[in-house]
């Protein structure tokens, strides 16, 4: 017998549902702890949302999210112009920033070559990619993709068109994590970090 649910209630878990990585469970468990707060919660949380669609934006040069019309990334005047990291999706910046151990500009392409998906070179950043890598200014291009099959292959696709303008194409090294033990990593891992071995 179906439990009696407030249609209120239910859109809001409906809505909730939506959202990446949230099951039905817990779309339901967040529906009834919004129901739980003060309405004045609602109302900041709601404001929120509303704030972020309204002033956010995409950076002009590298297609990272901005309030400006060019990301803190691009003006700041520390960052290494010679250097420009590719990555498929917004959130890799934020993890690559984390490591602290990256000092220079990005480049968004918004996704990855795949057929299968409907997902051709022409749907992603990749024309203004070249046109910022045809700078004199830049000398090398760090292609920090994901490695998987549409990955490896959208970064040999730019690896031929970069290497065609004279520029320093490199990837970002794959392998064993630190404090991982061998005899629990999959062969392909294994096979990758043997394949991405350096003098020590």
């Amino acid at each position: 017998m179906a439990l009696p649910i407030s249609p209120a209630l239910e859109n809001l878990t409906e809505q909730l549902h939506q959202l990446p990585g949230i099951g039905r469970k817990t779309a339901q468990r967040l529906a009834l702890f919004l129901l739980r707060q003060p309405e004045e919660y609602a109302y900041q949380l709601v404001e929120a949302i509303i704030r972020v669609k309204k002033e956010i934006k995409f950076c002009s040069q590298c297609f990272n999210i901005s309030e400006t019309e060019t990301c803190t990334i691009c003006t700041d005047p520390r960052r290494d112009i010679a250097t420009i990291c590719v990555v498929e999706d917004i959130v890799d910046i934020l993890a690559i920033e984390k490591s602290n151990e990256y000092h220079g500009l990005y480049h968004v392409l918004g996704g990855v070559i795949s057929p299968l998906s409907g997902i051709s070179p022409e749907d992603l950043k990749i024309r203004e990619l070249l046109a910022r890598a045809e700078k004199e200014t830049v000398k090398e291009i760090v292609l920090a993709l994901n490695p998987s099959t549409e990955g490896e292959a959208t970064m040999i696709y730019l690896s031929k068109m970069l290497k065609s303008l004279g520029k320093t194409v490199t990837r970002i090294a794959s392998g064993i994590p630190l404090g991982a033990h061998l005899e629990f990593i999959d062969d392909a891992t294994i096979g990758r970090a043997l394949l991405s071995r350096r003098e020590f």
